[in-house]
């Protein structure tokens, strides 16, 4: 740190005026606030909407497609637990147990000739304003992968008019996500999904995307959820979606059950199983509703349950 201890007795007025600045230079660099993509008023804008890494010869970049306050966080997290545990345990890690704040986290991935956006946010502004960041155009994706067909995972498929997005890109799902969602009246899915099936390719547990980028199977949260393993140069990432989709009430406390999860005795199993891969293996992982970069590992606690450690310099030491 630079700042000398005189350095930081700012003006009270002048501290102010300063956040706002900067909060006006991210709101300007991202085109729109991700609170308006979301429609809700949100302030301080965020520091960033992009985090890059590299993973062998890949380079990933997650990226800050919205984020929102929601009231109420146990009719969605915990729902099978006291609201005294829920409490003890938020208190614990020191979270308000009346509130939330939600992330959603895109990641696109360089890889040789290849450039791979796994999932595609709330809609098309939220998603290309970060793609920005990250020095990727619509143009330029070759790939989308989508995990499963929540409407915060494929609403920037198309933009407000129906035009594709990714005009030139390819579509990568699991057959039995897709499968599912075509017996379902969904119309995200048949507004945003449907139109792009000529284009898109159907895989199944341990299919590859492309070369070091193959699906996992992780059932529960939709019929057909699916993970992502990144593999390159002898190192490794995945990407888990939404197998769990709070550092806490989530992935701390796999049992715990969430209003999303459409079977949530498979989600239960399938945090498990993937979470409890991670923590042997000591494999780092992207969260999609994880706090932004989104970038963590996962540690055993206790007996059946598992603490997040967010990724800090472990990527820059080369």
């Amino acid at each position: 740190m630079n700042e000398t201890p005189s350095s930081l007795v700012l003006n009270a007025d002048r501290r102010r005026l300063l956040v706002g600045s900067a909060a006006a230079t991210a709101a300007a660099g991202m085109g729109l606030l991700p609170a308006q993509v979301l429609g809700q008023s949100m302030e301080p804008a965020p520091n960033a909407n992009k985090h890059t890494i590299a993973v062998g010869d890949f380079e990933v970049s997650t990226l800050l497609a919205g984020t929102r306050t929601a009231p109420d966080p146990q009719t969605i997290f915990g729902m099978n637990v006291s609201a005294e545990e829920f409490a003890s345990v938020s208190d614990a890690n020191f979270i308000p147990a009346d509130k939330n704040q939600f992330f959603f986290t895109p990641t696109v991935v360089r890889a040789g000739d290849e450039v791979i956006l796994f999932d595609t946010g709330l809609n098309a502004a939220g998603i290309t304003a970060p793609l920005k960041a990250a020095g990727v155009s619509p143009d330029e994706v070759t790939v989308v992968v989508l995990t499963h067909m929540h409407g915060d995972h494929i609403g920037g498929l198309t933009d407000d008019s129906g035009a594709p997005t990714f005009a030139n890109a390819r579509y990568v799902t699991g057959q039995k996500e897709f499968d599912a969602w075509a017996k379902m009246d969904s119309d995200p899915f048949n507004a945003k999904v449907k139109p792009m099936a000529e284009k898109m390719s159907f895989i199944g547990d341990g299919d590859a995307v492309v070369s070091g980028v193959t699906g996992m199977a992780a059932n529960g949260h939709t019929p057909g959820h699916m993970t992502y393993m990144l593999e390159s140069n002898g190192e490794q990432l995945v990407l888990i979606a939404d197998t769990a989709n709070h550092y806490v009430w989530s992935l701390a406390y796999p049992d715990w059950e969430v209003k999303f999860d459409m079977d949530k005795a498979a989600a239960a199993a399938s945090r498990k199983q993937v979470l409890g891969m991670l923590s042997a293996d000591k494999i780092p992982f992207v969260g999609y509703h994880m706090p932004f970069p989104g970038l963590g590992y996962v540690a055993p606690r206790g007996e059946g349950g598992f603490q997040y450690v967010p990724m800090s310099y472990q990527k820059m030491l080369g």
